[in-house]
């Protein structure tokens, strides 16, 4: 199969990853996905939701598997088979805030224990990284700002939602003056 990366939002997916897309016959993804690869897509391909990710090991070798964001950060790039890259979310984010990530620790905390992500962002903070955090809608902000301060109350913190859309939001702030999360789509970069 072939698991190509959609990117953060519109216009994020590559000229390999189109390609792929366009050649398709079967094309598997999110609805959020679909949507971002459907304007590429043949029209006799069928487009279908994935609706039970552990069957998808079991698709035929020339399925296309979308995934969001870049398929090897928190994305589906583990199933086997070729990997087209997808403009991630962490790439928008430290372009839309003109900050390098040649230093970066990325903590995942999508779905996973986010008090042992807070811990880890803090521990990569403190050894001196800036950290981009992959969120979901219910990671606290507030509670990784709060742990952050114990590293350094200058460290500023930033909010990135809906990376690609029109309607994406960057908002600034500090650990001690964290900025507030208003969509369920978001991620985290800290110390840049």
């Amino acid at each position: 199969m072939i698991i190509v990366g959609v990117g953060a939002g519109t216009g994020m997916l590559t000229e390999e990853g189109i390609a792929k897309i366009r050649a398709a016959k079967l094309i598997y993804g999110s609805d959020r996905a679909i949507e971002l690869a459907k304007p590429y897509a043949a029209v006799d391909a069928e487009l279908i939701e994935i609706t039970d990710y552990k069957a998808l090991r079991t698709l035929p070798d020339d399925a296309v598997v979308l995934s969001t964001g870049d398929p090897l950060m928190a994305g589906l790039g583990y199933l086997p088979g070729e990997v087209i890259p997808g403009i991630s979310s962490m790439q928008v984010a430290f372009a839309r805030l003109k900050a390098s990530w040649t230093n970066v620790a990325v903590v995942n905390a999508h779905g996973k224990d986010h008090a042992s992500a807070i811990s880890r962002a803090v521990a990569d903070a403190a050894a001196g990284h800036s950290v981009f955090v992959i969120a979901d809608p219910d990671f606290s902000v507030a509670e990784l700002a709060k742990a952050l301060t114990a590293v350094s109350a200058d460290m500023r913190i930033a909010v990135c939602e809906d990376l690609g859309y029109s309607y994406e939001r960057v908002a600034e702030g500090t650990v001690v003056q964290p900025p507030d999360v208003r969509s369920r789509l978001f991620c985290v970069v800290v110390g840049y």
